[in-house]
């Protein structure tokens, strides 16, 4: 979704302005540098540079998808359930081993050690907060940077009628510096509401299906650690699925 929408809103864009005449009077280096330049500049002033370039690492499950479906959790959880209440709970020991996913095998680590109920909460809810707090940051920095964008078209555009202004006797510097004012201004708009706040939001909608997911597993976990039922942990665990998506693996 996030490639076909960059693609089909920069595509859109690109195929209106060739339609229009041309690439070549939309392209101004001048004002690509002064929207980039500015942007990175004021965002490495707002944030510390380690959350800067971190935010590229936080991004990067907002832009390449990684299937969170909580519907296959779900039926892990059952899985390992059944096992746990027929086997005991040292017979996670080998799955947790196999695990790919580093919040789920942790949890079932938790388990295998023998680590009371509480602790278990305590630890891995500390770690989803923590966790959602470096998204809602890499969020943040992206709002900024939207923010920041169409401000420095802004001075773009003030700097171009400034360079127009100083030659208005002269009709051969009107048109470059009006054509700086006008790209600024595009090129700040373009970054923002085609790229920095659409990835913002992006990453906020993916921040929330993992934390639905990873307090789904820390729920089915403390229910095989409680010796629940498995159809008792289906039905707890139902609550984090829309109605639609809610069906019985015992039926």
């Amino acid at each position: 979704g996030t490639f076909w929408g960059l693609g089909s809103a920069f595509g859109l864009v690109l195929l209106a302005i060739l339609l229009g005449g041309g690439l070549a009077s939309f392209i101004d280096i001048k004002s690509l540098l002064i929207v980039l330049g500015g942007t990175l500049g004021a965002t490495l002033v707002a944030f510390p540079v380690q959350d800067f370039v971190r935010t590229f690492e936080i991004i990067r499950p907002a832009i390449f998808f990684e299937d969170k479906n909580p519907g296959r959790r779900l039926q892990r959880l059952l899985e390992l359930a059944k096992l746990s209440r027929s086997e005991g709970e040292l017979s996670l020991e080998e799955y947790a081993l196999r695990e790919p996913d580093p919040f789920f095998r942790k949890c079932l680590e938790l388990v295998v050690d023998g680590v009371k109920p509480e602790n278990i909460r305590r630890i891995l809810e500390l770690e989803i907060s923590f966790l959602l707090e470096r998204h809602r940051r890499g969020a943040r920095i992206l709002q900024t940077m939207g923010a920041i964008a169409p401000a420095m078209g802004l001075i773009g555009t003030l700097i171009g009628l400034v360079r127009m202004l100083e030659h208005l006797n002269d009709p051969a510097h009107i048109g470059p510096g009006m054509a700086l004012a006008l790209l600024t201004t595009f090129y700040g708009a373009l970054l923002a509401h085609l790229l920095f706040l659409p990835l913002a939001a992006k990453l906020k909608t993916r921040s929330d299906e993992e934390r639905l997911v990873k307090e789904m597993t820390l729920e089915g976990v403390l229910c095989i650690l409680d010796g629940d039922n498995p159809r008792i942990v289906e039905q707890r665990l139902h609550s984090f699925l829309p109605p639609d998506q809610r069906y019985s693996h015992f039926a």
